[in-house]
């Protein structure tokens, strides 16, 4: 196994590992998961020049929050 190969293997595990964790704390779990995916697509948009992830991520909480807010 190359250590690419590697690399993904054990980030495919770990993500693995946290998905069971988080499903085990139920929806909050989830959501929270939700949020470092969402983050992390963000910001690997950015990384490669496109900001417009982390525009679409602030309009969905935006909203969210003024859906929710009391």
């Amino acid at each position: 196994m190359t250590n690419a190969e590697r690399r993904a293997y054990n980030q495919r595990r770990h993500a693995e590992q946290r998905r069971e964790l988080a499903a085990g704390r139920g929806v909050q779990g989830v959501a929270e998961l939700w949020w470092d995916e969402a983050r992390r697509i963000a910001r690997e948009r950015a990384a490669d020049g496109d900001e417009g992830a982390w525009h679409d991520l602030a309009l969905t909480l935006t909203n969210y929050c003024q859906r929710y807010r009391q």
